[in-house]
């Protein structure tokens, strides 16, 4: 069973559908208990990243996150993908999880729009089981206008705009997506299944 982290940040249900179209048993849960219980976690988010991580203190749940990424894989999403660094910059310096090291700040775009909103491709730079069976140049589907600076190391896959933005980033059995597999066609429904293949 997959647990979807409840923490009043995110797009829960359009997750969960996504999980349960694929036929991923899923639950979303605000409960340390279920999470413990749990074969892997997803951490969804939409928002800012100093709002997020605050909504995660007042639910308790960061001890919990922390300690079962070391056990069982984690999937973060979006802003999700975001709080699992080290320190985030939007509007404030709020510390993150850190299960990941670098940061987040702002796109450096240039002349282009932020955010980054809409279908980009996907460069590979690091093997990853999350890209089982999907072909380098894929489109994704993003909004964002933050972005992770990290070292390549961490990064399986990028996006192009205005600078190399992280998209896929995995430490261990810590992962992370800067854009909405739920939202992204047959892409994003084979990345997601290769998330939960992780957890059997």
């Amino acid at each position: 069973m997959i647990a979807v982290i409840d923490y009043n940040v995110g797009n829960l249900f359009s997750v969960k559908n996504a999980l349960d179209f694929i036929g991923e048993e899923s639950e979303i849960t605000s409960d340390a208990a279920v999470m413990e219980k749990a074969d892997a976690l997803i951490l969804p988010g939409v928002g800012a990243f100093p709002d997020a991580m605050r909504e995660l203190e007042k639910t308790g749940l960061v001890g919990t996150i922390r300690a079962q990424a070391q056990k069982k894989p984690l999937l973060g999403i979006c802003l999700g993908m975001q709080i699992l660094f080290e320190t985030g910059f939007e509007f404030e310096e709020c510390k993150g999880l850190g299960l990941i090291e670098g940061e987040v700040d702002k796109i450096p775009a240039g002349d282009l729009k932020i955010p980054h909103m809409g279908w980009n491709s996907l460069r590979f730079l690091n093997p990853c089981p999350l890209l089982d069976g999907v072909e380098d140049g894929s489109f994704v589907y993003f909004v964002h206008s933050y972005m992770a600076f990290t070292d390549d190391k961490y990064i399986a896959a990028y996006a192009e705009y205005g600078a190399k933005i992280p998209a896929v980033v995995a430490n261990g059995s810590v992962y992370g997506m800067q854009f909405h597999p739920e939202k992204s066609g047959e892409v994003g429904l084979t990345i997601l299944r290769n998330f939960g293949r992780l957890s059997k």
